[in-house]
């Protein structure tokens, strides 16, 4: 039972996150051969000022090994 957590910056309107939230579930259901009714996604918004601080550093630095895309940015670089 898949659940999907998306986080991104702050701004996009519903029509292009439920879009996003239907091909995310669309894939799902191709590679790992589960149901649609079994899968969950959520988008959670976040403030681009509060991006490094509520998502880079605590998800994605401190949570490398379990990064399987890294960015190609560096907030700190």
């Amino acid at each position: 039972m898949p659940h999907i957590v998306l986080k991104m910056i702050s701004g996009r309107p519903e029509s292009l996150k439920r879009e996003l939230a239907a091909r995310l579930t669309q894939a799902a259901v191709d590679v790992l051969g589960v149901g649609e009714a079994s899968i969950s996604v959520a988008i959670e918004d976040v403030a681009q000022s509060d991006w490094t601080a509520q998502v880079y550093v605590p998800d994605i630095q401190e949570k490398a090994a379990q990064i399987y895309k890294k960015p190609g940015y560096d907030p700190f670089a």
